[in-house]
């Protein structure tokens, strides 16, 4: 399978970035994947729907810029449900089987703006509880790694 994570933000603490990296060395086995950064921009210091709404729309762009066209995007939303790891394999299996190149979309502190939600071909929740982003980050990539071991029939811890 081929698969990018376009988020927004840096990941700031070394051992997140090591979580991540060694993540996606496991995965290089069974295709590519990448991740593509943003920018994240200051909340706002008199926080307003509208003034958090230009936040998440500047952010919101900057995702879009990074989607090509044809590629089936994947919202990380909390409003999503939250599929078992076996659904996730089968469901990832589907899109790949159909030659699909998937992006999986973070959004920043505020969330996605509506127009990525609009771009995206599917929803997807990690857990029921609020993740800080980067541990989100991480158990996303975790979960794409235990897909494909459940894909390829192999072992994995439970």
């Amino acid at each position: 399978m081929n698969a990018s994570i376009a988020c927004v933000g840096r990941l700031k603490e070394p051992w997140q970035r090591e979580a991540c990296a060694e993540y996606l060395k496991r995965l290089s086995r069974f295709g590519t994947y990448t991740v593509r950064e943003v920018d994240d921009l200051p909340e706002p210091a008199h926080p307003s729907e509208a003034a958090n709404r230009a936040v998440m729309e500047k952010e919101g762009k900057a995702l879009l810029r990074q989607l090509k066209p044809g590629e089936h995007v994947i919202a990380l939303c909390i409003q999503a449900k939250a599929p078992t790891s076996e659904a996730l394999a089968a469901r990832l299996g589907e899109l790949s089987g159909q030659g699909k190149r998937l992006v999986f979309v973070f959004g920043g502190s505020l969330g996605l703006s509506d127009e990525v939600i609009a771009r995206a071909d599917e929803r997807l929740s990690l857990s029921n509880l609020t993740l800080p982003h980067a541990l989100a980050r991480i158990q996303l990539l975790e979960q794409l790694y235990r897909a494909e071991k459940i894909l390829a029939g192999e072992r994995y811890h439970k």
